[in-house]
């Protein structure tokens, strides 16, 4: 077992002891479990997937939506510092739907390269919390 720390500009998201973390980089995706070496590394958006303890089914993980930020790993304490994160719990299906179809409205109307930028970043915060909603889904069946 090994802390983990994930952390939003809002506050803590999750602080405790875990068995393995999941998480994606900007090179691929990676598992982080007890002992793991040292690493600095930037989150990209995704899901973050948590397994609280080694015997836990897939059924009983954790997923959180990440918009990406930075990871930390040092003495077996692994820091996710991200601007958000929501639970899958937290997340409405049908508000998540709403806002992904508005971003891609937002993206088809874009009249500059920022407002493409920005709907395409909305675009991206929208799938991530649909993901997650998802494997919610699945884990409860």
């Amino acid at each position: 077992m090994f802390n983990f720390q994930l952390v939003s500009i809002t506050g803590k998201k999750f602080d405790g002891e875990v068995y393995e973390v999941i998480l994606p980089t900007l090179d691929g995706v990676i598992g982080v479990l007890k002992n793991h070496m040292p690493l600095f590394s930037v989150a990209a958006p995704g899901v973050i997937i948590v397994r609280l303890n080694s015997k836990d089914s897939d059924s009983a993980r954790q997923f959180f939506a990440s918009s990406g930020g930075a990871i930390e790993v040092s003495h077996n304490v692994l820091r996710v510092l991200v601007d958000e994160a929501d639970n899958a719990d937290d997340i409405n299906e049908s508000e998540a739907q709403k806002a992904l179809d508005l971003a891609i409205k937002m993206q088809n109307e874009a009249k500059d390269e920022v407002s493409l930028e920005h709907a395409q970043q909305l675009v991206d915060r929208s799938e991530v919390r649909l993901q997650v909603v998802g494997l919610r889904r699945r884990k409860q069946r």
